[in-house]
């Protein structure tokens, strides 16, 4: 056992050994800061972004408070994010920050932290395959969105403001979108009081977005499944008002209530789409109500159950 303790020792130590060896033999021609410096730019112009790292990273160990510190980590940021090290690219721009928070370019470092989250949002496969960005995971979108908005704040003269402007349009759209796709899921599921608040959250708090006038429908249509017909009556009056070309409104300015839900079945699922149904004609709850609570008042019977007919449910007595 300690014969196998020390081999695997001296393994470690040789592998260690090599490791600094290569490292020194790779910055052994560089003396400078300087070469240091224009070294890892060549390497991040020519989208060599592994090699590029690792010189800014030497660069910083070896010239920590150099003329060129700053500036290398702030291209330290742009290589990372360039090499897909998206978690890495907002620790480094989190780290400048805190470490030069007079830089002149520190609306740079806060716009990349911006784009690391906008980036990672994406996903991998989005970068291959046509995906709907509104239905993924909102995290990142929503951490986009309030470090556009810091920079935003405080720096709205930055030369990056506009860019990040138009960024926060596209994320607010997709969050909004992404509330309707919830809304939907509880719709199929006749969880309307969970759609419904869904689409009000969308009215309430995505004004002046185009997904606005799918959540106030999304509002109609619940009301309506749940028998709250007033209520109902004065949505589809402002969703008519606002949004008279909206597609849950017929020529007629009647509202199309839909008569179907998405449901897939196993088979389905598994063959992605091939084969099987996604549709469940199952009758959803009724859109109106079939009477008024008045009318039971004056129907219902002035006597009680008898005790032989609670007992019996209802079958005598």
């Amino acid at each position: 056992m300690r014969v196998l303790i020390l081999i695997t020792l001296c393994l470690a130590f040789v592998s260690c050994s090599i490791f600094d060896r290569e490292e020194r033999d790779e910055f052994a021609s560089l003396s400078t800061e300087e070469q240091f410096y224009t070294t890892a730019q060549r390497a991040l112009n020519a989208r060599n972004y592994r090699a590029a790292i690792a010189t800014y990273q030497a660069l910083e160990s070896r010239f920590p408070f150099g003329r060129f510190a700053a500036q290398g980590q702030l291209e330290l940021i742009y290589a990372y994010y360039s090499n897909l090290d998206l978690e890495a690219a907002r620790s480094a721009a989190d780290r400048f920050i805190r470490l030069h928070p007079d830089n002149p370019n520190i609306d740079y470092a806060y716009y990349m932290k911006g784009m690391s989250s906008f980036a990672e949002d994406s996903g991998f496969i989005a970068r291959f395959l046509p995906t709907d960005p509104s239905k993924r995971d909102p995290g990142r979108a929503r951490d986009s969105f309030a470090e556009f908005s810091l920079l935003l704040a405080l720096y709205p003269d930055s030369e990056y403001a506009a860019d990040a402007r138009a960024r926060m349009i596209f994320l607010r759209n997709t969050l909004a979108a992404y509330e309707v796709h919830v809304a939907e899921y509880y719709m199929e599921r006749r969880g309307y009081m969970a759609a419904l608040n869904r689409g009000r959250y969308i009215v309430e708090n995505f004004q002046g977005s185009p997904i606005v006038a799918d959540g106030v429908a999304i509002m109609v249509e619940c009301y309506l499944r749940m028998g709250l017909d007033e209520l109902a009556a004065t949505s589809l009056s402002l969703l008519k008002t606002n949004f008279p070309d909206h597609p849950a409104i017929d020529p007629s300015g009647n509202f199309i209530v839909r008569s179907d839900v998405t449901n897939p079945s196993l088979l389905y699922t598994v063959s992605f789409g091939l084969l099987g149904d996604n549709v469940d004609n199952t009758p959803l709850a009724p859109t109106t109500r079939p009477f008024r609570p008045e009318t039971i008042i004056e129907d219902a019977p002035n006597q009680g159950r008898s005790l032989l007919s609670i007992l019996t449910f209802g079958i005598f007595g």
